[in-house]
């Protein structure tokens, strides 16, 4: 049998040892923690999301880039997905946001065990407290405190570089570049983003949620909800800009999105409601006729001036595009996930790297995206599974 080593333990590496067929290779996973998948369980910690319920097509929109991910969301979708893990024993639901959690009173902890045991149970064996460091001389994998491995296929499941305490810290990446492998540079996606609050503003809304908002940015609509922080904003609206907002900031030292404050009526409608409103002050109106927070209306006038504010027929196509000054990037290691990894065209079609005989690389290893609402965990999966396919249909 030929000898499978999968370095790293996250969800990329336990579906890839869920799917290969382990009558033909002997598979072990090298986890330098003491189990495996912990950043699968801080995902967990807000809830369980699993994947999201829509469309094949419209799935795959979501991610960048999405010819490359198209054809590995096709193999393994998310009703795929569903469907394995009810065939574990792990039943899913649909929530109002039509994202997919395990059934309420399952905890992650669960979930991530009836993985791992099933896995275990098809003979795939785990090292923990196994930290890979590098390749020898010889090519062989070296591990601290352990012997060298020979192995006559390496599947490298590592992580990108953010929630380092869950073992994503890209310390992988300069030994990749010594093996000539073009890796890019990492940075904070699903982030939050600075903002100069006023002091006034942030004094008194630190931590406040804006609700059913809508941002834009380069023509990308997100909808969602944000929450204000002393650093700035954060939460899934600006999440899924992350990538298009952070392409930006390489080049330009500030950004502005577009804040829709009532993104459920046309500007015609608001000017209608205004128009109509028996009170003067303009700040009545707002929270009383056009039913604005305190929040909300602290936001509009932070980014709008006195003759704007004043200004009924400006204010009101204000409300639907609040120009929001984005100056800079959470910090990586508070990031969801990560931008950067190895370049997609250092490994071909099945994730084999192309300067490296039979080494392949999956997972957040590689340079691809997807925001949060269970795209990150599915993409991850679906990689696991397609690799798996392909080294199933290789002859022995």
């Amino acid at each position: 049998m030929k000898q499978v080593s999968i370095i790293g333990g996250g969800p990329a590496a336990l579906m890839l040892a869920a799917q290969i067929d382990t009558a033909k290779y002997s598979v072990t996973i090298y986890e330098k923690k003491k189990t495996a998948g912990r950043k699968f369980l801080v995902a967990g910690e807000g809830g369980l999301n699993l994947t999201f319920s829509t469309s094949e097509d419209a799935l795959i929109q979501q991610y960048h880039p999405s010819g490359f991910m198209a054809p590995i969301i096709r193999e393994f979708n998310n009703h795929d997905f569903i469907n394995w893990l009810n065939q574990l024993g792990i039943s899913t639901f649909v929530g109002s946001s039509n994202r997919v959690f395990p059934k309420q009173g399952v905890k992650p902890i669960e979930v991530l065990k009836t993985i791992v045991d099933y896995i275990a149970a098809r003979g795939v064996q785990f090292k923990f407290n196994t930290k890979w460091t590098g390749w020898n001389t010889q090519g062989d994998l070296t591990f601290e405190n352990a012997a060298a491995v020979t192995s006559d296929i390496v599947v490298f499941a590592l992580g990108g570089a953010s929630w380092k305490v869950t073992g994503s810290t890209g310390s992988w990446k300069s030994k990749f570049e010594k093996r000539h492998i073009n890796v890019l540079p990492f940075r904070a996606a699903n982030c939050a983003f600075g903002v100069d609050w006023q002091p006034d503003f942030i004094n008194i809304h630190e931590g406040k949620p804006l609700k059913n908002i809508a941002l834009t940015f380069n023509n990308v609509l997100a909808k969602g909800e944000l929450v204000i922080s002393k650093f700035g904003l954060e939460g899934n609206a600006i999440y899924a800009l992350s990538q298009k907002i952070q392409d930006r900031l390489l080049s330009e030292k500030e950004v502005i999105i577009y804040l829709d404050l009532k993104p459920k009526m046309t500007v015609n409608q608001i000017r209608s409601k205004y128009k109509n409103a028996r009170r003067s002050k303009v700040t009545d109106i707002l929270k009383n006729d056009l039913n604005l927070d305190r929040t909300a209306i602290g936001l509009l006038k932070q980014f709008t001036d006195k003759h704007t504010f004043s200004d009924p027929d400006v204010l009101v196509q204000t409300i639907k595009a609040v120009p929001v000054v984005i100056t800079s990037a959470g910090p990586l290691d508070e990031a969801i996930s990560s931008l950067g990894g190895i370049a997609l065209d250092e490994v071909d079609a099945n994730f084999q790297c192309k300067k490296i005989q039979n080494t392949y690389a999956i997972g957040e290893m590689l340079d691809w995206y997807a925001p949060t609402g269970g795209y990150l965990l599915q993409g991850c999966f679906s990689m696991g599974v397609a690799l798996a396919n392909h080294l199933n249909s290789l002859e022995g």
